[in-house]
């Protein structure tokens, strides 16, 4: 049975929310957190420091420092460990993105090259070890033992969703609930591991961290819902990558997956000559976006979105209401609503 179609309508706000009044009482500690990923970057070996430095020299969101940051302000001021374990998870996450560059060969993030466009696969994967390996060395040095169990359990399961997601690249059957539990260990793991150990450093009680947890993972599934939103629907100047770069790769994500399921014939021919000659015909990305977006494909992704942020926010309901409480509220808002 075919899904019912959906209005063709945004559930997401009419303004655009600013990263810099969400974090406005961790900013202070977000700049820490950036001199400390440069100092852990360097290294005796030359080569290491240069590629490190080059890693980040630019920085990004810094959303999973963030929080870090605010889920263990929320229970008051904390101290200096707060900026090596919101430095740690990002050393996680940097970790992924430049084994997700490898596999999938893109040669651009952000803008710039990736890391093997510039030095090659093979130092470049071994970079990607070093980083995993160090940020799990470092954790050691945490007071809670907890912190290393989180980053290693975590890691391992980035790495399965990175496994399945190439065992389904071009798999035009694959189903949301498949979809839903690859990004779920991709991105919406180290999500909800940033907010339990921001948990665990403030003090929270079980139901607290719990409540983090929850909140973390329902933000990371909206966060990644509403990246592949933006391989139809973003421009190439603020993605960095060109639209359906991800789709030329393989990757099967939710506005697709739901389009095929309303009218998999018309499009299944297109993605098949797409996938295979991997060239860049525009004219034919443009055909399945306009094809994805008539069937409701983006529509139906932005309401799974939107339910994954307001899934995140009822979590914030057993915590502490102060400013960073808000701000994590806030963050789930521009999860949603960011166009990049």
């Amino acid at each position: 049975m075919k899904p019912a179609a959906l209005p063709h309508s945004s559930p997401r706000l009419g303004k655009r929310l600013e990263l810099g009044r969400i974090y406005a009482h961790i900013r202070k500690d977000i700049d820490l957190v950036e001199k400390k990923l440069k100092n852990i970057s360097r290294s005796t070996v030359p080569l290491i420091s240069e590629i490190g430095g080059y890693l980040f020299q630019k920085t990004g969101k810094r959303i999973r420092p963030a929080l870090v940051l605010l889920s263990s302000k929320i229970f008051g001021p904390q101290g200096a460990e707060r900026v090596l374990l919101s430095s740690l998870v990002e050393l996680v996450h940097t970790a992924s993105l430049i084994h997700d560059d490898i596999i999938d060969n893109g040669r651009t993030r952000r803008g710039k090259a990736t890391l093997h466009a510039k030095w090659g696969p093979n130092v470049t994967v071994l970079l990607g070890d070093h980083l995993y390996i160090k940020s799990i060395n470092l954790s050691l040095g945490c007071r809670s033992p907890r912190v290393t169990a989180i980053l290693t359990e975590v890691s391992v399961r980035m790495i399965e969703g990175e496994i399945q997601e190439f065992g389904s690249s071009g798999r035009l059957s694959l189903a949301e609930k498949d979809y839903l539990d690859i990004i779920g260990k991709k991105t919406a793991a180290l999500f909800s591991a940033s907010c339990l150990l921001g948990g665990i450093l403030g003090g929270a009680t079980d139901s607290q961290e719990k409540a983090l947890a929850e909140y973390g993972l329902n933000l990371g599934l909206c966060f990644q819902v509403i990246d592949d939103i933006l391989d139809y629907t973003g421009e190439e100047s603020r993605l960095g990558k060109p639209v359906l770069a991800d789709l030329a790769e393989g990757r099967i994500t939710l506005p697709l997956i739901y389009a095929l399921s309303r009218d998999g014939s018309a499009l299944v021919g297109r993605i098949e000559r797409l996938l295979k000659d991997r060239k860049d015909d525009l004219q034919a990305r443009r055909e399945i976006v306009d094809r994805v977006q008539s069937l409701g494909g983006v529509d139906y992704a932005l309401s799974r979105a939107a339910e994954y942020c307001r899934k995140s926010k009822d979590s914030l309901a057993g915590l502490p209401r102060t400013a960073c409480t808000e701000s994590l509220a806030l963050l789930a808002d521009f999860v949603l609503n960011r166009d990049q």
